[in-house]
């Protein structure tokens, strides 16, 4: 027979250890053996069956208030572990939203140094009036030379180190160009004059060192009409020169020289000055060659079907590496080609800086 005095001594213990469970699992193990089919209320709970109705009468309110006080503490009990496990989870999780929030690739991307050359040049002549076109980087002899006036054979072939593709079946022989001068030759060849054009993109020599690179970048300017001469060639170039490298005015000195594609032709120095870091262009006593140019050759203008009694014009070039250089101070022309993260970081733009002449060429 239950004494009414085991039934307080068997609560005060399961609630003692509903107390002391210090996680949901331990907490589990309690009920289970306190209210689990063979737990110790649920054990006293099925001594009511064979207890006469008088003893019924006393014990049946005692084990369901026994049994309700133990399920009432366990859910109790329960409910504060929930709420500890959770603070806990939010304490380890805390994030300190005080922190500069991490930067986007808009934000640490950066534009190259000869795209950002590029682009400033397109805008110098872009507001000139001139066009740009493009051609592929593979061309054929034909264009690369002979249209250029390089007869076959002729010595002139041997100043561009150049990387010839295997021959074709038909003879024919690819290489990867040596200039954009076959731009030019596609220009003329595809519409009329009067003509007025930019032609930048990659060229390939096969000379490496640190002012020269295998694959480097140029740009030639090209201008045919009725009546271009030397002196409007002069002016584009200060024009530009001036422009790009942000300076109030800049000398230039036009030295003899030979293209086979160009007569006259001319070397173009720059006045400059030289420090131990840096050469400013437009200021000092010294002097930087900086380009080629000349007036078209009517061998060309005859190879490209532009009559030279009726039409004359000029063209000149230059390489963006090399005034991307000047411009922004960088000592090595390798280093454009390194893909060094880091270099890039440094002499790199953000890529919503376009330039323009309103806003700024490298503002």
């Amino acid at each position: 027979m239950t004494d009414l005095s085991d039934l307080t001594t068997l609560e005060t213990d399961v609630l003692s250890a509903v107390s002391a469970a210090s996680d949901e699992a331990a907490l589990e193990a309690v009920r289970v053996a306190a209210l689990g089919k063979k737990g110790s209320v649920s054990e006293k709970m099925k001594t009511l069956g064979g207890m006469d109705p008088e003893q019924r009468k006393t014990f049946g309110p005692a084990l369901n208030a026994l049994r309700d006080s133990v399920a009432a503490a366990i859910a109790s009990r329960k409910a504060a572990l929930a709420d500890a496990a959770l603070e806990a989870r939010l304490a380890a999780e805390r994030l300190d939203v005080s922190l500069p929030v991490r930067e986007t690739g808009l934000e640490t991307g950066r534009i190259h140094p000869v795209s950002q050359a590029t682009d400033e040049l397109i805008a110098i002549f872009s507001a000139m009036g001139f066009s740009v076109a493009e051609g592929p980087d593979i061309e054929t002899d034909e264009l690369n030379f002979t249209a250029l006036n390089f007869p076959v054979g002729h010595p002139a072939r041997e100043m561009h180190d150049t990387f010839f593709l295997p021959t074709k079946v038909d003879g024919e022989r690819l290489l990867l160009r040596t200039h954009t001068s076959p731009v030019q030759v596609r220009t003329m060849r595809a519409q009329k004059p009067p003509i007025r054009v930019i032609c930048p993109g990659r060229t390939y020599r096969f000379d490496m060192d640190q002012t020269h690179t295998p694959m480097f970048h140029q740009v030639e300017g090209l201008v045919i009409d009725e009546s271009a001469h030397l002196g409007h060639l002069k002016w584009v170039l200060e024009e530009f020169l001036k422009t790009f490298f942000e300076v109030p005015s800049v000398e230039l000195r036009f030295r003899p020289s030979f293209f086979p594609f160009t007569e006259p032709s001319m070397e173009v120095d720059v006045r400059c000055r030289r420090l131990p870091n840096e050469v400013r262009i437009g200021e000092g006593d010294d002097w930087l060659e900086i380009l080629g140019c000349g007036m078209v050759h009517p061998n060309v203008l005859r190879n490209c079907g532009i009559d030279p009694d009726v039409y004359q014009g000029f063209a000149w070039g230059m390489g963006i590496d090399r005034i991307a250089m000047l411009k922004y101070g960088m000592p090595d022309l390798r280093d454009l080609f390194s893909a060094d993260a880091r270099w890039l970081a440094h002499y790199g733009f953000k890529p919503l800086d376009v330039p323009s002449l309103a806003g700024g060429l490298s503002s």
